[in-house]
């Protein structure tokens, strides 16, 4: 089964609020000392995993941004 990648980056993005949240709370500094060593360990992981997802598309640099393209023009 393979874990999508946004798995990785929620993850990821969850640990470190957490970390923030429990600094704020003045938590003890082994939880806090842990749990940032666990998050850095995810974010090599998350990158390593969007960078190596075998994501594709067919838009090209002609396309420019779906929702404003090149021919705009404001009323």
């Amino acid at each position: 089964m393979k874990i999508p990648v946004l798995f990785y980056v929620g993850l990821t993005t969850f640990l470190l609020v957490m970390l923030t949240v429990m600094v704020g709370m003045n938590m003890s500094f082994r939880l806090v000392f842990y749990t940032m060593c666990i998050g850095q360990f995810f974010v090599l992981v998350m990158v390593y995993k969007v960078l190596k997802d075998k994501y594709t598309t067919d838009k090209t640099f002609e396309n420019f941004y779906e929702d404003r393209p090149i021919n705009y023009e404001k009323e």
